[in-house]
């Protein structure tokens, strides 16, 4: 299983794909195909819960994380997607210090938050973990925030102060959009602002993650110190290998 916050701290940069598709065979081929992670998606896509937890199941088995992308900032979603097994969480739209403490709050057992304790789920093997699972999760499940808007730029420094985020990610789409130029995610003011993101991350000893569409764009990004690279939606990636595949069969 790749330990995303180990391989953080090392400074190794790894990638892995958006997951909106219901199909957990999916997972497996992305872990088989060399991907680091999984980052099914709970926000836009159609995924249900018990979709999600054989998702995860199958991340386990192809030897790739899982991280969920949960919907919105509250503490059900996100203990349900804990509870599930996933290696971590991912949750969108953090535009203050207070958000950011809400979010680590609600994801971290006691003394450090206050996650809703269940102690036969998934995650702790049914209950068979349960004499060191709460210590287990707080210590290695990651917490990652998504800075999506110029609110969250302005307030990065309080945000990065908020202790337990193991990383900051910019979603290009949604900044793009918050500075008027919706969809333009290589346009200089875009790219500005998710440049300050990755500088003060690093300065804060935090990883980074961006979201990118090619291959190019990921190497470009991790030259700068992006750790968490999201390389693209499956969906996408399944279309345009699918449309190739029939150019090259009536060519």
């Amino acid at each position: 299983m790749k330990n995303l916050k180990s391989m953080w701290k090392q400074g190794i940069p790894t990638f892995g794909p958006v997951v909106g598709l219901s199909a957990t065979g999916i997972c497996e081929i992305l872990g088989y195909a060399g991907f680091d992670y999984c980052l099914i998606d709970l926000e836009h896509g159609a995924i249900n819960l018990e979709t999600a937890e054989n998702m995860v199941r199958a991340t386990d088995a192809a030897g790739m994380a899982s991280i969920i992308r949960v919907a919105h900032n509250r503490p059900e979603l996100i203990s349900q997607a804990l509870d599930l097994g996933a290696n971590g969480v991912h949750v969108p739209t953090i535009s203050t210090r207070e958000e950011a403490q809400e979010a680590i709050w609600a994801s971290k057992f006691s003394p450090v938050g206050g996650r809703g304790v269940h102690p036969a789920v998934r995650a702790s093997r049914y209950s068979a973990d349960q004499p060191v699972y709460f210590n287990k999760a707080n210590t290695e499940t990651l917490v990652i925030l998504a800075i999506e808007g110029t609110r969250g730029v302005d307030n990065i420094d309080e945000i990065l102060k908020v202790k337990g985020i193991d990383a900051v990610f910019v979603g290009p789409y949604d900044l793009s959009q918050s500075l008027g130029l919706v969809g333009q995610v290589t346009h200089p003011k875009v790219v500005e602002k998710i440049q300050e993101i990755v500088a003060l991350s690093k300065k804060a000893d935090v990883a980074v993650g961006v979201f990118t569409d090619t291959p190019e764009g990921a190497k470009g990004w991790v030259k700068q110190g992006v750790l968490y690279c999201c390389l693209g939606l499956v969906a996408k990636m399944l279309f345009q290998a699918c449309t190739d595949y029939m150019k090259r069969v009536r060519s």
